[in-house]
């Protein structure tokens, strides 16, 4: 049974005895407001930015300036995270998110006529979540022991997914109210995320800490992308994820195919962003009372070609109730997915380049699911929104096969448990 004292580490043989333990209890339902937040703020951003310039190159758009502050802040946030106390930057990104939103709140009660202040805010809630999404993970990672790892992923992993249900649900009611009262919601959700997270131990925000560490410099500020390169396993994993998303990124076009495909109002709208997250949290759930023992490579390829498959029929659907099926599949494909990277990052990953790689993952991440949107929406404004889709989808599955035979390394990879960190000394 997991040791209930908050400085313990959890090592739960079951999901509700990691639950049991205090700071995974925090962690979570700090991720767990935090990507609420984001749910929030997606389907008000793209239900917007739409409704004021009716391009669909405006969804892409946003995507991208989102993305282009995490690369650039990647490198230095990945090296606070692993040098200073990681609730503090966690908490720091929280409150940026939170400052960014409330400017957003400004826009849409003063000006809400042009599309542009959308894409600088969403620039300042990129950069912000680059600090907290680099520091948020480690901390999670040592709040528990190397074997209760894999459940505990599949608990956050659930806890996020189940965000990415209520935040659009949300998102979508409160856009019924007006164009102010989503950024108010998700202001206070992010209030929540930041105040949780400083209660945790201290321990746990300073556990990959190092005694007289050396000077910062810029070989160690990129030690966690050359750590990535030169693990064939990780790198194969993180990759993977990132070209299939990239071209997989159906969901950015989600406000085109509500208003213009199915014909469902703010509300339809809000349920076909919150569809992903059904199947996904079930299948999360799934995973956290039986992870997965055996086969963990194969079986990651093997979703990411799912992925692409329902994304094909998401694309080919004119009715609403097929095409929530079909989001709600893809998206329990992508979730075995994300919780096997999820898990592979931390056991593979010293506790001192957690941070960095962590910020590194998050670059190639936010690459797929951001500049994924932006592929998206500039190929919907070419090609139209269906062929968008399509092209999309079936780049998945060519890609699933493609890394089975390009990483070998990958699809040997069968227990967790067998998995040991690299060692980095030689970095």
């Amino acid at each position: 049974m997991s040791d209930p004292r908050p400085d313990a580490l959890a090592d739960g043989s079951s999901a509700r005895e990691l639950l049991r333990h205090p700071m995974v209890r925090r962690l979570l339902i700090s991720e767990l407001a935090a990507t609420m937040s984001f749910g929030v703020l997606t389907a008000a951003l793209g239900w917007q930015a739409y409704a004021r310039t009716g391009d669909p190159l405006v969804l892409g758009l946003i995507g991208l300036f989102e993305f282009i502050p995490a690369l650039i802040l990647a490198i230095p946030a990945g090296q606070l995270a692993d040098r200073v106390d990681r609730r503090y930057v966690t908490a720091a990104g929280n409150l940026g998110a939170f400052v960014f939103t409330g400017l957003l709140l400004l826009d849409a009660a003063v000006w809400g006529l042009e599309a542009w202040p959308l894409y600088v805010l969403a620039a300042g809630l990129g950069g912000s979540r680059a600090f907290a999404g680099a520091a948020f993970n480690p901390m999670l990672a040592a709040a528990v022991t190397p074997r209760a790892l894999p459940r505990t992923m599949a608990l956050s992993s659930s806890t996020w997914q189940g965000a990415l249900i209520v935040g659009p649900l949300l998102g979508g009611a409160f856009q019924a109210l007006g164009d102010v009262p989503p950024y108010a919601a998700a202001m206070v959700l992010e209030a929540t995320a930041g105040i949780l997270v400083l209660t945790v131990t201290r321990r746990i925000g300073t556990d990959h800490k190092v005694v007289d560490a050396p000077p910062a410099t810029l070989r160690d500020a990129t030690a966690g992308l050359r750590f990535i390169i030169a693990t064939p396993a990780l790198l194969a994993a993180i990759s993977l994820d990132l070209v299939a998303v990239l071209f997989g990124g159906a969901t950015a076009l989600l406000p085109v195919v509500a208003q213009d495909i199915l014909h469902v109002g703010e509300v339809g709208y809000g349920v076909l962003r919150a569809a992903p997250g059904v199947g996904a949290v079930l299948v999360g759930i799934l995973l956290s009372a039986r992870p997965i023992q055996r086969k963990v490579g194969p079986v990651l390829l093997s979703c990411v070609a799912l992925f692409g498959l329902f994304t094909i029929i998401f694309g080919l659907s004119t009715n609403f109730l097929l095409s929530i099926v079909a989001l709600s599949f893809l998206a329990a494909s992508d979730m075995v997915s994300v919780f096997i990277r999820a898990t592979l990052g931390p056991l593979l990953t010293p506790a001192a380049l957690r941070g960095r790689v962590g910020a590194a993952e998050r670059v190639f991440i936010g690459a797929s699911n951001e500049l994924g949107a932006f592929e998206s929406g500039t190929l919907a404004r070419f090609i139209g929104t269906v062929p968008a889709i399509l092209v999309g989808g079936v780049a998945s599955v060519a890609i699933a096969g493609l890394w089975f035979v390009l990483f070998p390394s990958l699809r040997r990879i069968d227990r967790f448990e067998d998995i040991k960190p690299t060692d980095a000394s030689t970095l």
